[in-house]
């Protein structure tokens, strides 16, 4: 049996992905990440990656995710703290 990818990176789950031939860029990060995490739970579902796999993937995606929605969030402070709104 082959050893498991090794995925830390958002990059690594879009290689894991595009070995599917799915590809995802919807021109937000944010977005992209959203769409990433249904097309794994797709692959999962069809038996394509097995569950650590399909953990690791998911953990990667739900740490991006987080930092994507910090990220904005401290943007919005800013924007308010430095436009006088």
């Amino acid at each position: 049996m082959a050893a498991s990818p090794q995925l830390r990176t958002l990059y690594d789950v879009q290689q894991l992905l595009e070995k599917y031939n799915i590809l995802v860029h919807l021109g937000k990060r944010l977005w992209d990440i959203e769409l990433m995490t249904i097309e794994l739970e797709h692959v999962y579902t069809a038996g394509l990656i097995d569950v650590k796999i399909y953990m690791n993937a998911r953990a990667v995606l739900n740490r991006e995710r987080e930092y994507e929605l910090r990220t904005q969030k401290d943007k919005s402070k800013w924007s308010v703290n430095h436009h006088g709104r």
